[in-house]
């Protein structure tokens, strides 16, 4: 199968503690939703039920395919332990050739 960069997408999403973190990565790509899952520390302002929040977070670079989105989604609400998970898509301009070959082989395998 011939690979197009239109198949490739990331998607953020954050999340509370590195435990929800390291537990959501490992299922997703279990579940071959995701080809890989990076999970960093990041500090997080944010407004939540009408006042300012402040919150040590980390923050989900999910890498996956654009016919796995849906699905991908959908398991990150069950997943999730937020109200409103962070669900943020982008859509690369550019991936390398043997990268995306092995990303679309880990989502579709």
């Amino acid at each position: 199968m011939i690979q197009s960069v239109t198949d490739a997408r990331v998607v953020l999403s954050t999340i509370g503690n590195a435990d929800d973190a390291k537990r959501v990565s490992r299922l997703l790509v279990e579940e071959r939703l995701a080809a890989c899952v990076s999970a960093m520390p990041v500090e997080s302002c944010y407004m939540w039920e009408g006042k300012l929040a402040e919150d040590a977070e980390r923050l989900l670079v999910i890498k996956t395919t654009a016919g796995s989105l849906a699905a991908l989604e959908r398991r990150l609400r069950e997943l999730h332990p937020y109200a409103v998970p962070e669900f943020v898509v982008i859509e690369p301009e550019s991936v390398a050739t043997s990268y995306l070959a092995w990303l679309v082989e880990s989502v579709n395998a």
